[in-house]
């Protein structure tokens, strides 16, 4: 980033602070405050994040299925 440029702070832990920023990045744009390549990128990024939430979110429901499966198995044989 050039020197003198605003710095900016984007929360992307969650899919909702992921929608949030990328919705400041789009105002941003309209209002010329950054580079449409800079807004690229970061939407990239963004993009690349929420495939990572969304795999964490289905391993874990996989695991809770799993749990729920076993614990269903192991009554039966009691």
């Amino acid at each position: 980033m050039d020197e003198g440029k605003k710095r900016i702070k984007l929360k992307l832990s969650t899919p909702q602070e992921v929608r949030k920023s990328l919705s400041k990045i789009c105002n941003m744009v309209a209002n010329g405050e950054i580079d449409v390549k800079y807004a690229n990128s970061i939407t990239a990024i963004c993009n690349s994040i929420l495939a990572s939430i969304r795999v964490d979110e289905q391993e874990k429901k996989l695991a809770q299925l799993q749990n729920t499966l076993e614990t269903i198995l192991n009554e039966k044989e009691d």
